[in-house]
């Protein structure tokens, strides 16, 4: 198919549309607002279910509704909606509901500003809702990317009956590139053998999250770890640039992975060995890949659109094997190529102190 200029947002809803998309409840705000307006449209032309819900709790109530029956549902809002929502998480992790939720993030904290950030590190890969579970997180960094993580979104989401989180800051929602988009699947028209469809004629089925006995409970818990422990063997992504030789690794991830990219790239101009790897899933954290480039590095530079969030995961894949460095801009500043450069540039020069030490 031709590639076609596309606004992030519009990508996204285009992509959820043609992956077999079949109910939206969401809330209006920015920096994600388009993907709401699109779906407005689209779903409606399509016969399919929209729905502007009075607030994000409310939509996400309405997910679990919609979820419950089997359908491919999802919403989308940004950094506070996200926050409103962290209940509704934890009520679909609990009844096994597979669901697609886009997180476009702005600045924070609390109302903060329109502009992009990456301050919802913590609040997707460690807070979903209480309980001991993690959402999947994918990490676009581009807006084919975007494309291809929702479509992914679904897939994963069905197949292991799991909530997924397409996560991008404002940046990537807003920004327009030339994108390549998936054919339209056929809508599913049967649905799985565990969703509410009316027990009429076989016998009835349950879907809840309550367990009064500790026993039931912890047994429960028993399979929810279990499922998480092979999508961490199954599902951690990366790409990586000049990895092979790299004496210095940068590591970041969206919007400030991409930037890290030119950066990196001006650096092997200068003769430094940089190299970098960009995680794909934010949950599952790419560690196997981090800890097997921390044997042949010498040290590690982090790189986010907040105050350090996923260094405390790249510490962890790291293991003290070697030092880490971080550089970090907030509140919804962007950082430009050379002001990673610079950093790679005082980070490469340590490195060559603590050597010759």
């Amino acid at each position: 198919m031709a590639r076609e200029l596309m606004k992030g947002n519009i990508a996204i809803a285009e992509a959820a549309v043609r992956a077999g998309l079949q109910a939206y409840f969401g809330y209006p705000i920015t920096p994600q607002t388009e993907l709401l307006e699109y779906l407005s449209q689209r779903m409606v032309e399509l016969g399919r279910i929209f729905l502007q819900a009075e607030s994000e709790i409310a939509a996400i109530n309405m997910v679990y509704g919609a979820a419950s029956t089997g359908v491919r549902v999802m919403t989308s809002s940004s950094s506070p909606g996200i926050s409103l929502m962290q209940e509704g998480f934890s009520y679909l992790a609990g009844a096994q509901l597979p669901c697609v939720v886009v997180d476009v993030m702005r600045g924070g904290p609390g109302l903060g500003n329109i502009l992009p950030s990456q301050g919802d590190y913590f609040q997707v890969t460690r807070s979903a809702g209480h309980g001991d579970f993690h959402p999947i997180v994918l990490a676009p960094a581009s807006v084919q990317e975007a494309i291809d993580f929702t479509v992914l979104a679904f897939d994963l989401a069905e197949q292991y009956r799991h909530l997924v989180m397409v996560v991008a800051d404002g940046q990537i929602g807003q920004m327009m590139e030339p994108a390549e988009l998936p054919s339209m699947r056929e809508v599913q028209t049967v649905g799985p053998d565990w969703a509410l469809t009316g027990a009429r004629g076989r016998p009835k089925r349950l879907i809840s999250s309550i367990y009064m006995l500790g026993e039931e409970g912890e047994a429960f818990n028993r399979q929810v770890q279990a499922r998480l422990q092979l999508i961490k063997s199954r599902e951690q992504r990366c790409f990586e640039y000049q990895t092979e030789d790299a004496e210095l690794l940068v590591i970041g991830y969206g919007t400030a992975g991409r930037i890290a990219y030119t950066a990196v790239e001006a650096a092997r101009a200068a003769g430094l060995k940089v190299g970098l790897l960009r995680p794909q899933t934010l949950w599952p954290f790419p560690e196997e890949r981090i800890s097997t480039l921390s044997d042949s590095i010498r040290a590690c530079l982090v790189v986010e659109m907040n105050a350090g969030q996923m260094i405390d995961d790249v510490r962890l894949a790291i293991g003290g094997q070697v030092p880490v460095d971080f550089y970090g801009r907030m509140g919804g500043v962007v950082p430009m190529p050379d002001d990673i450069l610079a950093a790679i540039e005082e980070t490469y020069a340590r490195m060559t102190v603590r050597v010759r030490a």
